[in-house]
C-alpha cells in the first residue's frame, strides 16, 4: 500500500478523497467554484500551508487545488512554507502533484506564451528548507530526474492534444528569488544548461519524491528573463498580465493533463514506505 493512503484524520473520511493535486502558481489562486468545493485548513508539524486546500471535481476528476503563494500573492518564493505544503497534501492521499509556474526563458526556441513541461532541474537556492530529513530521520532522495519521467510524458501527450506546442525536453533553473536575474547571470544559467528560469520549483519536486508523490510541472513563459536589452527585460506587471490572458489556456492545459492520470495510478516509490510514514505521522525510531 502506499503509505499515502494512510489517511490522517479518518474524521473526514465521508469528504472527497482525492489522488492528484493541483497546485497553482503565480496568477492562479482558485481553480474551483467556492459552491462546488470543500475548503480544508490543515495543521501540520512543519507549520502553516500557503492558505486553504480545497477539494472537489475538476472536470469530472477529484482533486485537491492550493495556491502556492496564498490568498492575493501574499507570499513571496523565499516565504513559501514548501514543507507544509507538500506534507499537507500527502496527508489527504495525494498520490500525483500538478504544479503550475510562470517562468522565464532563457532558450529562444522556447519563446513567450508558450509552454514547457520540464523533466530536469539545475537548484540554484541557497536558504530554503528543502527536507523532511533530520532529528534522527535520515532520507537519501534518488532525484536524477526530479520530475516523475513517465507523468511527464503523459502532461506533453494531453497538452499537445490541445494545439500547444511543448518540447521535448526542458531544463528548468530554480533561483532563490524574489528578485529576478541579471543580465550576466541570465547569461550564466544558459550556459550552464538551464532553459527557463522560476523560483519555486525546487523544493517542491524534492519533497514530493520524498512522501512518495509522483509530480510533473506545467511552465507558461512569460518572459526572457533578463534578455538581451532593455526592451526584453522581465517586468513583474506584464509578467501578470500575461499570465491573466493565458488563463483559460493554462487551466485546459492542467485539466487535460489531470484527466491524463489515471484513477489508480502509483508513483515510482523513490524512499522506503517506512521512512514516508515516519514522515506523515511525524516521529523517529528509537533506534534511528
Amino acid at each position: 500500500m502506499n503509505p499515502t493512503e494512510d489517511r490522517l484524520g479518518e474524521a473526514e473520511a465521508a469528504e472527497p478523497s482525492p489522488r492528484i493535486a493541483v497546485i497553482g502558481g503565480s496568477g492562479l489562486y482558485e481553480l474551483l467554484a467556492p459552491s462546488e468545493r470543500i475548503d480544508r485548513r490543515i495543521d501540520t508539524p512543519y507549520g502553516p500551508p500557503s492558505g486553504t486546500i480545497t477539494l472537489g471535481d475538476l472536470d469530472g476528476t477529484p482533486i485537491a487545488f492550493l495556491s502556492r503563494h496564498g490568498a492575493g500573492h501574499a507570499l513571496a518564493p523565499h516565504e513559501i512554507n514548501y514543507r507544509a505544503n507538500m506534507w499537507a497534501l500527502a496527508s489527504l492521499g495525494v498520490r500525483t502533484v500538478v504544479s503550475s509556474s510562470a517562468v522565464g526563458s532563457i532558450n529562444p526556441d522556447m519563446p513567450i506564451g508558450s509552454f514547457v513541461i520540464p523533466d530536469q532541474m539545475l537548484d540554484r537556492t541557497t536558504r530554503r528548507a528543502s527536507t523532511y530529513s533530520g532529528g534522527g530521520l535520515v532520507v537519501h532522495l534518488p532525484f536524477s530526474d526530479p520530475f516523475t519521467p513517465d507523468l511527464v510524458a503523459k502532461a506533453r501527450t494531453a497538452v499537445r492534444a490541445l494545439g500547444e506546442a511543448v518540447p521535448d525536453s526542458g531544463t528548468t533553473t530554480v533561483i532563490e528569488g524574489p528578485r529576478f536575474s541579471t543580465r550576466a547571470e541570465s547569461r550564466l544559467l544558459r550556459e550552464s544548461g538551464g532553459d527557463i528560469v522560476n523560483m519555486t520549483q525546487y523544493p517542491e519536486a524534492a519533497l514530493a519524491g520524498e512522501l512518495g508523490m509522483g509530480i510533473v510541472n506545467l511552465s507558461f513563459v512569460t518572459d526572457f528573463d533578463a534578455g538581451q536589452n532593455l526592451a526584453e527585460a522581465v517586468d513583474a506587471s506584464v509578467v501578470l498580465d500575461r499570465l491573466r490572458a493565458a488563463e483559460p489556456r493554462i487551466i485546459a492545459a492542467l485539466s487535460a493533463i489531470v484527466a491524463a492520470i489515471d484513477a489508480d495510478y502509483r508513483p515510482p516509490q523513490l524512499v522506503p514506505a517506512e521512512t514516508i510514514r515516519a514522515i506523515l505521522t511525524h516521529t523517529v525510531a528509537s533506534d534511528a
